[in-house]
């Protein structure tokens, strides 16, 4: 039972990442009714942005024997020395990255996806292949093929629940942080106007035109929102494994899409729900079974959930007129 409360408690941590990379997988489809391949590469950019603003903001602990740590934080941000680690450091990183790949997102919808618009889905998705293998290819040209190591943006520590369980205190700050995130978004798709506007353009994209929507910037707007969740991932994916490389972002870019498809593609719940439940079926996999067959697993999920619900756990199917 303890091994079992062990993964569990991994898995939920690992989890909530795939669900906020996700998140931007279903919501561009939502809207756009495309598969952005380039997403998972997003977040591979937003994993090294974390890299250098945190090497930028001098995040590094103090070494002197005896010094505590009150006042470290306020020090950093008054200016006092280099900014210490601390959450508070960690956040700044992160929002400062998920701005930066925001931007990113809209500059990637603008000069790649918008002039194919009015072309078949196919060549959409043709260019959205074009623009991961660019995103993987550039960043080992700028960020350099060899891995790096992630600095330590806050203190972990090993948190004991009792009966050999444990957890790090990194899982819980990564878990706290994606589901606030979530609950963010929550809010602004369902009880704002931009939201609404999102929702409109999902449900039918030329009626949404015709009631006023500017449907051009709340393309960008959903493109800016998933590009910054995939950026919060690669930043917390960091602090939980300190080990990034340009290449990061196909393999667990692949798993997240696998999750918006169990949940049910275009269907915000649904991601979040995929991306636990594969997060938890990986790691019980290693748990009990094999590291080998950890990459295996979500693909054989997306398989069954092609052959015996192609709409998802969540989703639901919807008929096309032709």
């Amino acid at each position: 039972m303890s091994t079992f409360i062990q993964q569990l408690i991994n898995g939920i941590s690992l989890g909530a990442i795939y669900a906020l990379i996700a998140l931007g997988y279903t919501m561009v489809y939502g809207v756009l009714k495309l598969i952005n391949f380039a997403h998972g590469d997003v977040y591979m950019v937003g994993a090294f942005m974390g890299y250098y603003l945190s090497n930028g903001l001098g995040a590094q602990w103090a070494q002197k024997l005896g010094q505590s740590s009150d006042g470290l934080v306020a020090r950093g941000l008054l200016g006092g020395g280099a900014m210490e680690p601390s959450l508070v450091t960690a956040l700044v990183v992160m929002l400062l990255a998920m701005a930066i790949c925001a931007l990113l997102g809209v500059v990637i919808e603008r000069l790649a996806y918008r002039p194919v618009r009015k072309y078949s889905r196919l060549t959409a998705l043709i260019t959205a292949i074009g623009v991961s293998l660019l995103l993987e290819n550039g960043g080992q040209v700028v960020f350099g093929a060899d891995p790096k190591f992630f600095p330590e943006l806050f203190r972990k520590q090993n948190i004991g629940l009792g009966g050999g369980v444990s957890v790090n205190s990194a899982d819980i700050v990564v878990f706290v942080i994606a589901m606030a995130l979530m609950v963010v978004l929550q809010f602004v798709v369902y009880y704002t106007k931009t939201g609404r506007a999102m929702r409109a353009v999902s449900y039918n994209l030329q009626s949404a035109k015709l009631m006023g929507i500017n449907t051009d910037r709340i393309i960008a707007f959903t493109f800016a929102l998933g590009s910054a969740l995939a950026a919060a991932a690669g930043v917390l994916v960091a602090i939980r494994i300190p080990r990034i490389d340009p290449l990061m972002g196909i393999l667990v870019g692949l798993k997240a899409f696998v999750a918006a498809v169990l949940g049910g593609i275009g269907n915000i719940p649904g991601a979040m729900l995929g991306g636990l439940l594969i997060g938890i079926t990986e790691t019980m996999v290693v748990g009990y079974l094999s590291p080998t067959y950890k990459d295996a697993v979500a693909f054989a999920i997306l398989i069954l959930v092609l052959l015996f619900r192609p709409s998802g756990l969540l989703g639901s199917v919807a008929q096309e007129k032709v």
